[in-house]
């Protein structure tokens, strides 16, 4: 209990505040797609929603962060605009790349998001890049890069992790391990002890938590991003979770079995983080107050991305690079 009497309140219930918002904006997102609204794939990140807002919570606004394809709750954690995000979703204007890029390539330079990516592992190499550049600058940003347990048998895993290592850059990669590669179970085709002795191999300091604990999450991050920012060093957090919805908001994910299912929505983070939060005296009014300002906010930017124009047809060409400038194309 003694932890509890030091809860810094105002600080988890900013958090917790962030987890409803992140739910709220996928569970929007799947009533789009089943409006027909949503154009292409969307995958849902359902039950991961305290290591979005716990890492992205420590970041500054002039940090940098890369997604993957499963990158809703890490853009909105980061500081995009929710309305703006579903325009996108929608393919309408206004969105965050113009309706163009859609759920997974969602990008928002403004709050240092430098995209979601549908390549399984590649933003790893390009958070490196980016990494990289930061060194070169000299200045004291950070990079944190999101990726699934799934990435970590792809070769840019192994190639981002090894030049961050050899060239001390200032990157914390971020495994969200929910224990699926899609739908096949990542300890099936993973050999060896896990992530996290992967990243030690490289000489990166790699810390494994219960990615369901806010509490956790926030210390863990707090601690190596500031790591990283002063000793300009890479580092790992493997952070153990568990995917509640299918692998897009499509799929029924029959390959898992509902008891389980079940029992991991036992060990669900915004019903934990609720229940720290009560058992330190914030009371039910307070939640249910947070639960309907946000309920209101994503009904808004539902309606509003529902009702937003198209694209121009004239911005078809828009934003794509002709080879004949570049010097590059066929004679």
């Amino acid at each position: 209990m003694e932890n509890l009497r030091n809860l810094d309140r105002d600080r988890f219930l900013a958090m917790h505040r962030e987890m409803l918002r992140i739910r709220a904006l996928e569970e929007t997102a799947l009533r789009g797609l089943k409006d027909g609204l949503v154009l292409g794939a969307i995958h849902p990140s359902i039950g991961q929603e305290a290591i979005a807002a716990g890492v992205a919570g420590q970041l500054r606004r002039d940090d940098i962060l890369l997604s993957t394809h499963r990158g809703h709750g890490h853009t909105l954690a980061k500081g995009a605009d929710p309305e703006a995000m579903m325009r996108e979703l929608f393919g309408r204007q206004g969105g965050n790349c113009g309706g163009k890029g859609g759920s997974m390539h969602i990008a928002d330079f403004s709050v240092g998001m430098l995209g979601a990516n549908g390549v399984v592992g590649a933003n790893i190499v390009i958070a490196t890049g980016a990494a990289h550049a930061i060194s070169l600058h000299g200045d004291d940003r950070v990079v944190a890069c999101f990726f699934g347990d799934g990435a970590t048998n792809r070769g840019p895993f192994l190639e981002g992790l090894n030049w961050a290592a050899v060239f001390d850059l200032p990157v914390l990669f971020i495994c969200e391990d929910n224990g699926f590669a899609a739908t096949t179970r990542t300890g099936d085709l993973t050999a060896g002890p896990g992530p996290a002795a992967r990243a030690t191999a490289f000489g990166i300091a790699a810390e494994t938590i219960d990615g369901n604990d806010i509490t956790a999450v926030v210390e863990a991050a707090e601690r190596l991003i500031t790591q990283v920012r002063v000793e300009r060093r890479p580092a790992f957090l493997h952070a153990r979770t568990y995917r509640l919805t299918g692998h897009t908001g499509a799929d029924p994910a029959a390959y898992r079995g509902a008891e389980g299912v079940a029992e991991a929505w036992t060990h669900d983070p915004v019903g934990r983080s609720r229940g720290l939060l009560a058992a330190a005296g914030v009371g039910t009014e307070t939640f249910d107050a947070m639960s309907s300002a946000i309920a209101e906010e994503m009904e808004q930017v539902f309606q509003a991305a529902r009702a937003a124009p198209w694209p121009d047809v004239g911005e078809v060409s828009t934003d794509v690079m002709d080879a004949r400038q570049t010097g590059t194309g066929a004679a």
